[in-house]
């Protein structure tokens, strides 16, 4: 017996075509087309293998890159491989997308799925690709569905209570189950048309190098604690902004962070009106503030996070926060749970969207206020890739404080990322609901051997006008994410619990 690897070429066709079918004889038999096979072999031909015993095509591997980021995790076989045109296959694409591998079943006790594994593994890492990435079938599935969840049968299968052909060999391969895929193949009547995302990453891949724009590893925050005062005009509240954002540019901080509702001082005029009257009024200041900060993040070559401001919408006021970028654009978010004091004096409400946001300076996220204190909101911002969560808030007392703090503090840990927490502080006499504040804006870290032991990176003096500015190292998240003590963000048991959104946030 003679066992050969090689790449796949055209006048195999039809000897793996009948290999094919024998290996899906499970499923219908089913076998790609010969011109799906020309259309590979044409525009990526070192990405398709296959092995021969004695000279006949008994097992094959194919496969296309892609340029992960423009499909995401919950993607379909249909269109990861743009209705089977192939027409997503990008040679500048970062990962290796298995689109097929069978053995004959004649030749399954050959090991001859592992070899094509092998080479897989070996041309990804010689075309400095990131990862492989495949969705993987669950054949035995079908046999465990009445009884068993398809978490429930994948753990089985991780725990080796429970074997599958595809599966089992796959994890002994390497690869991790990232996600399991409903639809992904229709017609698996094995898999209930349920599969496995899996993913094997290659250590070795080098990001290509960049000249200009190169993403950064320390980052560079500042935040302003901002003392509540009375302004004659809205022209004068942008003057001291300005000239905190000119302050702290002057460091070269990558991000600003201002408090929430800082422009609260322009109220005063409209004290008489009563506090939900006033507030709205307030609110036909945010389109003009948005404004300015767009282009004080321009002039003054940062990002600015705009604290929180009110703003009315279709009728119903809310309180929204902005990252203007340095490029001039902006995107804003909304905070979730208001307090009760704003609910019962202004009447607002909490909306019902969150997102992450892509800076120069890494994926970063806001949380309002009192949304700190939803341990669900920052677990979907880690669960989305965010290193960096920022949280302009307000607060009256040492108490109300302390539990913005605690919270915020607790979501560094538990998500282990950087936050940063900025406040107003001292008193506003003239204007209704805003009489006193307390702060101490901080920045947070996990709490590992890479990080100060107290996890405060920074931190103000209690109840004084002043900025906080300090570095954090992005490249600290990810090796506490592979090699920390203990990995609170990794080790969550997502088979008794996890976090779901009734609505797509």
């Amino acid at each position: 017996m003679k066992i050969e690897l090689r790449n796949l070429q055209y006048e195999d066709y039809f000897m793996q075509k009948d290999a094919m079918i024998e290996a899906y004889a499970g499923i219908g038999g089913d076998y790609w087309q010969e011109k799906d096979i020309q259309t590979l072999l044409r525009i990526f031909p070192e990405g398709q293998l296959c092995v021969l015993v004695d000279g006949k095509v008994v097992a094959s591997a194919l496969s296309i890159i892609v340029n992960y980021r423009k499909y995401g995790d919950s993607h379909t076989f249909q269109e990861i491989t743009g209705d089977y045109t192939f027409l997503t296959h990008d040679p500048n694409g970062d990962v290796l997308y298995g689109i097929e591998m069978f053995v004959h079943p004649d030749y399954r006790g050959l090991r001859l799925g592992r070899r094509l594994y092998d080479a897989r593994k070996e041309l990804c890492e010689n075309l400095n690709l990131r990862a492989v990435i495949a969705g993987g079938r669950i054949p035995n599935y079908k046999n465990f569905s009445d009884t068993l969840t398809p978490r429930e049968y994948i753990e089985k299968v991780k725990l080796k209570e429970v074997y599958d052909p595809t599966l089992t060999f796959q994890i002994s391969n390497g690869f991790h189950v990232k996600k399991i895929l409903k639809n992904y193949l229709p017609g698996d009547t094995e898999s209930k048309e349920f599969a496995t995302l899996l993913e094997w990453n290659n250590i070795y891949y080098v990001e290509k190098e960049q000249l200009i724009n190169v993403p950064k590893q320390v980052v560079r925050l500042g935040l302003v604690q901002w003392q509540m005062r009375l302004f004659d005009n809205f022209e004068a509240l942008v003057e001291q902004v300005e000239f905190f954002v000119d302050a702290i540019s002057d460091f070269k901080s990558d991000f600003i962070l201002f408090p929430a509702m800082f422009n609260a001082p322009l109220m005063a005029e409209y004290n008489h009106l009563g506090e939900a009257k006033a507030v709205r009024e307030l609110a036909k200041h945010t389109e003009p503030m948005l404004q300015k900060f767009v282009e004080m993040a321009m002039a003054y070559n940062t990002n600015i996070i705009t604290g929180s401001m009110p703003i009315v919408e279709n009728g119903s006021l809310l309180n929204v926060s902005y990252v203007c970028r340095r490029d001039g654009t902006y995107d804003g978010c909304y905070k979730i749970h208001p307090v009760p004091s704003e609910e019962s004096a202004w009447g607002m409400v909490g909306a019902s969207k969150i997102k992450v946001f892509d800076t120069d300076a890494g994926r970063i996220g806001i949380l309002i206020d009192y949304d700190v204190c939803f341990p669900e909101l920052a677990r979907w911002h880690a669960r989305h890739g965010v290193q960096l969560l920022f949280v302009p808030f307000l607060t009256e007392t040492q108490n109300s404080y302390n539990r913005i703090r605690i919270c915020a503090q607790s979501r560094a840990i538990e998500n282990e990322c950087y936050v940063a927490i900025a406040g107003c502080v001292g008193n506003l006499p003239k204007v209704n609901n805003m009489d006193i504040q307390f702060a101490q804006s901080a920045i947070f870290t996990p709490s590992d051997f890479s990080f100060p032991s107290n996890g405060i990176r920074a931190e103000a003096t209690p109840n004084t006008e002043m900025t906080v500015i300090a570095d954090v190292d992005l490249e600290l998240l990810k090796e506490l994410h592979e090699f920390g003590s203990v990995q609170v963000f990794k080790n969550q048991r997502k088979d008794l619990y996890e976090v779901k959104f009734k609505n797509k946030p």
